[in-house]
């Protein structure tokens, strides 16, 4: 058996195991990782310390000698992580100063993946280190493109999708959680029929997620230049997945001889069940969309363009290629509005405070507030690291009153 043939499956199964457990913390050890051979002039890439990240990371570093950095996130995802406040750019200050990598490199220069861009401000970096940061793709599979092209992105590189694959592993990550939470009374009082309950969860799952780009756009918040929300659209989906998931059930009771009605109420209760926790927070299991529980959700981004300077810093990090840059007038414009996601890099990033948050109510949360306050679980903000809480004198309440 060859080493690729065993590089390969072991990577299919790791990725398949820890797509089993995806939304739940799995941290590997912080430090510096050697790929090849590097030396004082190799690149220095740096991550996150998710277990899954760091796998595919290494993975796609195959043949470039260079230097992997794995910072603290408390083992969650970049995206997650900085959007969190789990990981900011004093994690990437204490990685860079801790593991020594200044002693092997005669540069200053490190790759961060783009979607750490809502967390990590760069030039508080460059500050406390003179290390310079470079955004990398979005996509850990994107990286040796992103070399080829000398460090330039095209539009692929720098925009989150959710693709068939990955519909396929969210479905896979909701569904094993679930049908294990919803086999324990099955084991109890049901146990023959648990393997239907398994493929009840798993079908439901699948159906849910690949089905996706047909309803997907349906269900935006965003209608004629404002945010709203989308109750009765969650409503009616629920119910139409639910019919499909009783479908089945509805015609063998039909064709049936023996009708046993308390068994089919049974199964129809579990379908909704099922389809109740996969739909309820649906648009927060995507890529493309805020999650329903987050008030930031129905918050616009604004452009002010008497501020703006063209930097093009906001389409470079932003992950739905809301922007262009309006060469003529060496201004950023926003053609997409339809397409943000609320994440804040743009706003995080920009370095004349030129774009802002607008809630419903036309109040501003400005940049600083952005910067400062991070998205715990429930889609609240609170600070996103120690050092902001110490320096910040703007009290909770305040804060959250002005939000």
């Amino acid at each position: 058996m060859s080493r690729k043939y065993i590089s390969w499956v072991s990577y299919v199964i790791i990725n398949v195991l820890e797509t089993f457990i995806r939304f739940f913390p799995f941290p590997t050890k912080v430090g510096i990782k050697q790929i090849g051979k590097p030396n004082e002039d190799s690149l220095v890439f740096l991550t996150v310390n998710y277990h899954l990240t760091v796998f595919r990371v290494k993975r796609a570093l195959r043949g470039v000698d260079c230097y992997l950095l794995v910072a603290n996130s408390k083992g969650v995802n970049v995206w997650c992580a900085a959007a969190g406040g789990l990981f900011t750019d004093h994690d990437v200050i204490s990685i860079i100063k801790t593991s020594g990598i200044e002693k092997r490199v005669k540069h200053k220069k490190v790759i961060l993946p783009q979607l750490a861009a809502v967390g990590v401000e760069p030039k508080i970096i460059s500050e406390k280190t003179g290390w310079k940061v470079i955004w990398g793709p979005v996509y850990a599979t994107d990286i040796p493109k992103f070399l080829e092209k000398n460090f330039k992105k095209d539009l692929s590189m720098k925009t989150v999708n959710f693709n068939i694959l990955q519909r396929v592993e969210m479905a896979v990550a909701w569904a094993f959680p679930i049908s294990l939470v919803m086999a324990i009374p099955f084991f109890i009082f049901w146990l023959k029929e648990t393997p239907y309950l398994f493929a009840e969860v798993w079908v439901m799952a699948l159906i849910i997620f690949i089905t996706f780009p047909i309803y997907g756009d349906w269900l935006s918040n965003y209608k004629k230049g404002r945010v709203s929300k989308n109750i009765s659209k969650k409503l009616i989906l629920i119910c139409i997945f639910w019919m499909i998931g009783i479908l089945p059930f509805v015609i063998t009771l039909t064709l049936s001889e023996n009708r046993d009605w308390t068994l089919y109420v049974k199964w129809i209760v579990v379908v909704l069940i099922t389809v109740l926790v996969l739909v309820l927070d649906l648009m927060g299991s995507t890529p493309v969309f805020k999650s329903d529980t987050h008030e930031d959700r129905l918050l616009r981004v604004v452009l002010d363009k008497e501020k703006c300077k063209g930097t093009n810093i906001c389409a470079d990090v932003c992950p739905r290629n809301c922007y262009e840059l309006d060469r003529e007038r060496k201004v950023m414009t926003m053609p997409h509005p339809e397409r943000c996601v609320q994440c804040g890099a743009c706003i995080v990033q920009c370095p004349y405070d030129a774009i802002y948050f607008e809630n419903t109510k036309k109040e501003i949360i400005t940049p600083d507030i952005v910067r400062k306050y991070k998205l715990n679980l429930m889609g609240k903000r609170e600070y996103c690291c120690l050092p902001c809480a110490i320096s910040d004198n703007i009290i909770n309440s305040k804060h959250e009153k002005d939000t």
